[in-house]
């Protein structure tokens, strides 16, 4: 529909989806101690915006929390450079983010928590550095984090909050509790949400690089026609199932979190289903089933979000020949193909993104381009990830109404 540009809004510009941590990727020592996390803790974090604004709201997680989360102060200042991945941030740029008008905030198990807007305009693309101070820090070891971050976060003890750099501070590879960032952006700006497992999260990615599918989507989008107005959101996580928990809930059951909950979602994209069809058992029996019930969620999905009035994009499942879930007899292949069938044919979505016939290598179907292979046969290169956003027409995402079949194959 069309929006009159006068009228602001919340759009959510950046999101990490959250996840129990599991015991790999909790703080190393000595900022997890026995029946705590974080204590007397700075945590630094940069995040890569997607559209720009005037003002920002910052949303933080306890969404799998063993206890309140309490949060003693916190900022959001430009990095240094204005690059990812750093410790230092810009001089005079840090401001102090508060909650219904106080510095901290103790957010309830299970709960997420939106800051006041913050006047800090925010330009698109731009990183932004975000720190927290826990002075007491979490008292359990079931904490909220996004593993999967391809971005350097810095922990240090002390309250360094307002500090230009981080001497001696440790780096590690996660978020933690930081779940969006919103900007007050015109009417006609509006949200894509990716939700997916780790092809979408980025593995095989560049750590500090912002080369994701859904980063090269957002760097086509700001060089096409209506730049800026178009975030994109990451909502993938490594290991995520379409069907069942696995790392982190089953998409049927996050939908609601994180996307019908996110400010300003006009969009979805749907790539998900590898890891349900790569961890079903290797029968002829069981990979018809998987197939059977993926396609029950995909319609389930669409159904959902046009209820609310959003688009659903599917993407077809990318190859995995090759990798240990390739089995010797096929079945997994077969899935696979019966699922992508669905997806191009079916007609139930709004438009067909064929991220199979992107990445598949063409002298061998079942594999994916030699160029485009991270290593492993399933996960893909920077290049790889290039190849999937170009594959994605920019007209899908114009506010009038699609002509009549546009995007299927």
């Amino acid at each position: 529909m069309r929006r009159d540009p006068a009228d602001m809004h919340w759009v959510t510009t950046w999101t990490a989806m959250p996840q129990l941590t599991e015991p790999g990727n909790m703080p190393p020592e000595p900022f997890t101690r026995p029946g705590r996390v974080l204590a007397d803790t700075t945590l630094r974090q940069t995040v890569r915006v997607t559209i720009g604004g005037t003002k920002l709201r910052l949303r933080i997680s306890n969404a799998f929390g063993g206890t309140a989360l309490p949060i003693t102060r916190a900022a959001v200042a430009l990095p240094a450079g204005g690059r990812a991945g750093v410790s230092a941030i810009q001089p005079g740029t840090s401001r102090p983010v508060t909650f219904t008008g106080r510095p901290s905030v103790v957010i309830p198990v299970g709960a997420h928590v939106v800051s006041d807007p913050l006047d800090l305009p925010v330009a698109p693309g731009a990183n932004l550095t975000l720190t927290l101070y826990l002075a007491t820090g979490q008292d359990s070891h079931r904490i909220t984090s996004h593993p999967g971050s391809r971005t350097t976060s810095y922990l240090l003890a002390g309250d360094h909050v307002e500090a230009e750099d981080l001497p001696g501070a440790t780096p590690v590879e996660h978020w933690y509790f930081i779940s969006g960032l919103e900007v007050w952006s015109p009417g006609d700006a509006a949200a894509v949400v990716c939700v997916g497992d780790s092809l979408t999260d980025g593995r095989g990615s560049t750590t500090n690089g912002n080369d994701r599918w859904p980063d090269r989507l957002f760097d086509r989008l700001q060089a096409g026609p209506g730049a800026g107005r178009i975030a994109v959101l990451n909502q993938g996580a490594g290991g995520n199932r379409v069907l069942n928990d696995g790392l982190g809930p089953n998409v049927l059951s996050r939908l609601d979190r994180d996307v019908f909950a996110q400010s300003g979602v006009e969009w979805l994209i749907l790539f998900a289903g590898v890891n349900d069809i790569g961890t079903a058992e290797a029968t002829e029996a069981a990979q018809k089933q998987v197939a059977e019930d993926l396609i029950a969620a995909y319609d389930q999905a669409i159904t959902r979000a046009h209820a609310l009035g959003i688009r659903v994009y599917g993407a077809t499942l990318t190859p995995f020949g090759g990798h240990l879930m390739d089995d010797p007899d096929g079945y997994r292949e077969a899935a696979r193909q019966r699922v992508n069938q669905w997806i191009r044919t079916s007609g139930r979505y709004d438009a067909v993104l064929d991220f199979d016939l992107a990445a598949r290598d063409p002298a061998d179907p079942r594999r994916l381009r030699p160029a485009y292979d991270s290593g492993d046969n399933l996960h893909l290169s920077p290049a790889g990830y290039r190849a999937l956003a170009d594959a994605v027409p920019l007209e899908l995402f114009r506010h009038e109404p699609l002509p009549q079949g546009f995007g299927f194959i």
